[in-house]
């Protein structure tokens, strides 16, 4: 990977924006930081003025007051760049974290498909603190580089061959700053990058941690998210050599030249053309001028903010989904996927995939572990997009819709739902359009949560974090935040999976009644269920194999396969007559 470092350190375009974000707080602490640097450059002029005073018995009172009031000035410029370093940095991390957070949320699934749940904490959380010390780095920086200008330009002042005396070293400087620069690069872009490693392993664990404390493997999973330590500790040691080696070049070099600027003086003042006072600022200046320390530390925090950086810049760089501006006209909810092919990587999941669900109509999507239903139902709702093909809902792309018209016309009811909000009843109202009261009750009832919610000890007003719920009565207050807002289709993926058999029955004739408006999709896995729905898309391999009711697919034997003997059993339909199946499905289901 190549580094950015070698040329201009402020490169990069998440990093400008958050400078430009920063706005006036940044051009605040860059003024006042080249004020304090002012005054350090006037400092040197005074002291040594007051020097020639007491040495020539003048009055020297207002000279001693201006160097008294200049240190205090100096004093006081410090502590407000220091509050206000501090400000700039909270501010741009919040600017940082406010912009990935919402792309993040607007790429959906793909975000953690493409870098890890751990990998983007980390980025997010870490990356983005130290990224959000850039704009304050950069004014800190501009500020820095005042100080060894000034330095020269003053000596040039004071006399021409002290200038010239320091400017032929400085290169050497130079040099060794670009140096830094690019050693500290690499060094902290790939100990940022063992740290993502290292934050994916633990949230999986953590994410896992029932399914290791069974297995009594916990020790092992330890020491696999701790192995990549070793390589931790080498970066972090190289990163300390670095900046070591840096600043142990910078004490070698400053001093020669120093110590150059000061013997010029000395050999001027022999020659009386300096006076002692001057002597003493040419002394002062050539510290600032070689000021390379407080260089060092300002580059050193920008390249790890501006490595950080590149890390949260790879996120945006992900295209997130583009929406149109199509509203939808009143329609029942007809929806149809034409050529939908999708892949993992190398694999095909959705081969080319065409299938319409009429209006009003309950259809149930079924198929072995591993067919592609949960794909199938995420790009039918949009919250993934198929590498091929396009889906319409009421004549209309999905692809051509606002965003908020997409989401209100097509809700989902997810296997694991997250209870977001404070409460229960924030939970089931949560949407594009909040729920009212008496909306989300009705939702619960017909969840059948209802009963559970009001054994809480604050019934609807009890707070999430505060709510003991099981899987299956975390689903059914999933299925009520779904049932809460009228939407045209919705979709429900496994989200009947932990409930008891009873209560699925119960909501999947609230689904299937007579009273149910809108088009529904589920993805089933029970026989009972697919049983109860209008039409059953049989996924096979990629394809659907047939669509029929789920009386007439029975007849055949694949089909059957895909709940096997125990669902067979606790089917009270006999086996149907026959199938429509789709162009081609006819050999295919009797090869099955």
């Amino acid at each position: 990977m190549t580094t950015q470092a070698e040329g201009d350190p402020v490169t990069g375009p998440l990093l400008r924006s958050a400078v430009r974000a920063a706005g006036v707080r940044c051009a605040v602490l860059g003024a006042v930081g080249t004020a304090s640097t002012a005054a350090a450059l006037l400092l040197p002029a005074v002291l040594g003025r007051t020097l020639d005073q007491l040495l020539a018995h003048a009055p020297a009172a207002r000279w001693v007051w201006g160097c008294a009031g200049l240190v205090l000035l100096i004093g006081l410029l410090d502590a407000c760049e220091t509050v206000l370093g501090g400000t700039v940095a909270a501010g741009s991390t919040a600017w940082l974290r406010r912009r990935v957070t919402g792309h993040v949320l607007a790429l959906g699934p793909r975000a953690t498909t493409r870098f890890g749940s751990g990998e983007l904490v980390g980025r997010l959380v870490g990356n983005a603190a130290q990224a959000g010390t850039a704009p304050g780095a950069v004014a800190a920086l501009l500020a820095a580089l005042a100080g060894p200008v000034g330095g020269v330009v003053a000596l040039a002042l004071i006399d021409p061959w002290l200038a010239a005396v320091f400017l032929a070293g400085a290169p050497v400087l130079t040099f060794l700053l670009r140096a830094f620069a690019r050693d500290t690069s690499e060094c902290v872009t790939r100990y940022q990058r063992i740290q993502g490693r290292m934050a994916s392993a633990l949230t999986e664990a953590i994410g896992g941690f029932r399914t290791i404390q069974a297995a009594g493997t916990a020790d092992r999973e330890a020491a696999r998210i701790l192995r990549p330590l070793p390589d931790l500790s080498r970066a972090g040691h190289r990163m300390w050599r670095v900046q070591g080696r840096a600043a142990a070049q910078a004490v070698a070099v400053a001093p020669l030249l120093q110590l150059s600027v000061v013997a010029v003086a000395g050999y001027l003042l022999t020659r009386h053309r300096l006076t002692v006072g001057e002597v003493l600022a040419a002394s002062r200046y050539a510290v600032l001028a070689t000021g390379v320390g407080v260089l060092v530390g300002q580059l050193s925090g920008l390249v790890r903010a501006k490595a950080a950086t590149r890390r949260l810049d790879e996120i945006l760089a992900v295209p997130t989904p583009s929406h149109g501006h199509r509203q939808l006209s009143p329609g029942p909810g007809h929806l149809e996927l034409r050529g939908v092919t999708a892949r993992h990587g190398e694999r095909t999941v959705l081969d080319g995939i065409d299938l319409v669900i009429p209006g009003g109509t309950t259809l149930a999507v079924v198929g072995r572990s591993g067919a592609g239903k949960s794909l199938l139902a995420a790009i039918a709702g949009r919250l993934t997009d198929p590498d091929a093909g396009e889906v319409l809902l009421d004549g209309v792309p999905l692809r051509a819709l606002r965003h908020d018209e997409l989401r209100t016309a097509i809700g989902y009811a997810f296997d694991r739902p997250a209870l977001l909000g404070t409460t229960i009843e924030d939970t089931i109202a949560f949407g594009p359009h909040p729920a009212s009261s008496a909306r989300v009750r009705e939702a619960a009832r017909l969840a059948h949560a209802d009963p559970f919610i009001r054994r809480l000890p604050h019934g609807y007003a009890t707070r999430v974090a505060d709510a003991p719920h099981s899987g299956g009565e975390s689903q059914r207050l999933g299925l009520a935040r779904a049932f809460a807002h009228d939407t045209r289709v919705l979709i429900l993926d496994d989200a009947l999976s932990s409930l008891d058999t009873i209560t699925e029955h119960r909501i999947t004739d609230s689904l299937t009644g007579p009273d149910t408006t809108g088009t529904r999709l589920l993805i089933a896995h029970r026989a009972t269920t697919a049983a109860r729905a209008d039409l059953v898309a049989w996924l096979d391999g990629g394809r659907v194999r047939a669509v029929g009711t789920h009386a007439e697919l029975w007849g055949l034997a694949g089909y059957r396969g895909v709940f096997g003997e125990a669902e067979a059993a606790e089917v009270a339909e006999g086996p149907g007559r026959s199938a429509r199946a789709l162009p081609g499905a006819g050999a295919q289901g009797g090869a099955a």
